[in-house]
């Protein structure tokens, strides 16, 4: 296949995405929640939407410009995808493909059916990725590895992968910088950055950064809204498991009744929970971020500044927003 066959296969995709109809996407919905009672309504149709969007036509032609792809010998490529958030191993597997690569994909057990459902869409629209692309239980012939996963498993994956070129992802999170002036819509975006899947995304904000007499109230009587979240019974479990943790352990907290705010030097909060830090000027919060930026996925700030992302955009990636900073495609080109 050609480059431009492969592209033509992507661009036909987010056409279909855009056109899905109501009983479609209904059906696609319910059988992701089967699959992960974490995937619901709204999780899904901002990963479908953020699908459209990561494959708009202009943006895609434009991002493989900077690329030098050539057709040299192709390459199996294992994938490792994780299951946190619906649809996220699809970047990874729409580079391997765009570069000419074959994929071996191991699955997530948490996002079986949607990873499942766009590789059948992908070989409907062009049927040479059927040999391009091979869903196994075990990797076992590869060149190369893409693995995603925790801090654990990526002990794991150093073992048994690290023989090979490979790209090994670990747990990673995101947080945002305010310096109280934020308007009610910044602060509303920023609660997309918190509550959109749940949390459980590297993308989300987990912790903020406020001045020393920051008042929370404002924030929280707008974050309001967002209080459907308790609705799904896993994440409402989390959150009276760590409300009855502080309280007996007597851990001082804000508490919304459905997200609970506590003051931690720490950077990934549990899920309902945000943790806060406190900073008398921004040269404290510049040093943690300096010392974390391994850990650290998107800063979000009102800043205009390349290493900052504005509010409410985390859970929007653009196609050339590569986890971890590492970038892919440069990655698979040069095997």
């Amino acid at each position: 296949m050609k480059l431009e066959e492969r592209l033509n296969a992507f661009v036909k995709l987010n056409q279909v995405l855009s056109e899905l109809s109501a009983f479609e996407q209904d059906e696609i919905i319910t059988q992701a929640a089967n699959n992960n009672r974490w995937f619901d309504t709204s999780n899904v149709e901002q990963a479908l939407a953020g699908l459209i969007h990561l494959t708009e036509p202009v943006k895609m032609e434009a991002w493989l410009a900077g690329y030098n792809i050539q057709s040299a010998k192709q390459k199996i490529i294992g994938l490792i995808m994780a299951g946190n958030i619906p649809l996220v191993g699809f970047h990874d597997l729409m580079c391997v493909l765009l570069s000419g690569h074959k994929a071996a994909i191991k699955l997530s057990s948490q996002d079986l059916f949607l990873m499942q459902w766009i590789i059948r869409k992908l070989c409907e629209i062009e049927p040479a990725f059927i040999d391009q692309i091979d869903v196994c239980e075990q990797l076992k012939v590869m060149d190369a590895v893409i693995a995603t996963g925790s801090n654990n498993t990526a002990r794991y994956f150093d073992y048994y992968f690290g023989k090979y070129p490979h790209i090994i992802r670990k747990n990673r999170t995101s947080l945002a910088i305010l310096n109280g002036k934020e308007t009610d819509t910044e602060l509303m975006e920023l609660g997309k950055d918190v509550f959109t899947y749940f949390g459980l995304g590297c993308r989300n904000v987990s912790k903020i950064w406020v001045p020393q007499d920051y008042d929370f109230l404002p924030l929280l009587d707008l974050w309001a809204s967002f209080k459907k979240v308790a609705d799904n019974f896993k994440y409402h479990n989390n959150y009276e498991y760590n409300k009855s943790i502080y309280l007996v352990n007597g851990v001082t907290h804000l508490d919304t009744g459905f997200l609970l705010l506590t003051e931690s030097e720490a950077l990934t909060s549990p899920i309902s929970v945000l943790y806060y830090q406190k900073y008398q000027n921004l040269t404290e919060v510049d040093q943690y971020l300096t010392e974390n930026q391994d850990k650290i996925q998107c800063t979000v700030s009102s800043q205009l500044s390349k290493k900052f992302i504005p509010f409410g955009q985390t859970q929007v990636p653009e196609v050339s927003d590569y986890a971890d900073g590492m970038d892919v495609m440069r990655f698979l080109n040069t095997l």
